[in-house]
């Protein structure tokens, strides 16, 4: 495999401007997640986003892979944070669109057409993002459950319920009984509302408080010790299809996480491993796709074995994008 050419925006770093009164930053692609956050943390502000390792993901390189994180329940994806994209076109010259206020309605929507392109109309150089507050407290819940059919009906329960929560996620294995995260954002006496809330919403006894750090567990899914028989997948599917996927991936699962991130709660996005060997693997992801993509979801192959034959990361054009 030859490259003939690598950039880096290494050296794009600023925050170009913080309009803390109007909620919206500029800052070019290169700056980290963490930096930004920190530096919008002194006005009580927060770019409403937790993607995998922000000390090293980069502006640029969320956007261009879409990477929001179980944030995105209810802040939106990126494509609703971002105001405004400069990107640098293969001729050289600079595009830039949107602005630098919420709204912004002026000229073609650029930033939502870049993000989540993986670098293929440009390269992104510069972005400008609406912000949210800092939540005054926030509090951590998990919710056991005996099985994959337990989880997806304590999830729509918690969908159709008037609880005030930020982020689900749920966590299936093969060796531990599945367990789900709910975030709660607010006032003190806010957050112990919605506790007594979700304790009587969910099974006596299931519910105990869960540390901050359950938050990252999406980065497990990549601290496997054989790069030679591990396959990672992102699945998009329906919440409703939740109990029937993990079940189709746990013949070959190891763990799978499902992060809820739908700001309409239409679908979810799920982190699956799978180990075998490479060209059992290439079956078992085959099989997944064509039953996802038979049910309007959808199968993006994030890393496999180096020893697979080839297999088309994306499938059906239209129907996997990040």
């Amino acid at each position: 495999m030859r490259a003939d050419l690598i950039l880096s925006t290494a050296r794009l770093t600023k925050i170009i401007e913080h309009a803390w009164a109007d909620l919206t930053v500029t800052v070019e692609a290169g700056c980290s997640i963490q930096k930004l956050q920190e530096t919008l943390a002194q006005h009580g502000q927060r770019l409403a986003l937790d993607p995998l390792w922000p000390e090293k993901a980069t502006v640029g390189g969320v956007l261009s892979t879409n990477d929001s994180g179980a944030l995105r329940l209810r802040f939106g994806a990126l494509r609703d944070l971002i105001i405004g994209v400069t990107i640098a076109l293969p001729d050289g010259t600079l595009a830039s669109s949107g602005g630098k206020v919420v709204k912004n309605v002026a000229g073609y929507d650029l930033p939502k057409l870049v993000t989540g392109a993986l670098g293929t109309l440009g390269v992104i150089t510069r972005a400008v993002f609406r912000l949210h507050p800092l939540p005054l407290n926030s509090l951590s819940f998990r919710v056991s459950t005996a099985n994959a059919g337990q989880t997806q009906r304590f999830f729509l329960a918690v969908q159709d319920s008037k609880l005030a929560h930020t982020s689900v996620q749920s966590h299936f294995s093969n060796e531990n009984p599945p367990v789900s995260d709910i975030l709660f954002e607010g006032t003190e006496a806010g957050l112990a509302a919605q506790e007594t809330q979700l304790r009587n919403l969910a099974a006596p006894g299931s519910v105990s408080e869960a540390s901050a750090s359950t938050w990252t567990a999406r980065e497990k899914h990549w601290a496997f010790s054989d790069p030679a028989s591990t396959a990672i997948a992102k699945i998009s599917d329906l919440p409703t299809n939740m109990a029937r996927t993990m079940e189709l991936v746990a013949p070959r699962g190891k763990r799978a996480s499902a992060p809820v991130e739908g700001a309409n709660v239409r679908d979810g996005h799920r982190m699956a491993s799978l180990e075998g060997k490479p060209e059992a693997l290439r079956g078992a992801l085959q099989m997944l796709r064509d039953d996802l993509e038979g049910k309007d979801g959808s199968l993006v192959v994030l890393h496999r074995p180096d020893k697979m034959s080839a297999f088309d990361a994306w499938g059906t054009a239209g129907d996997a994008c990040p």
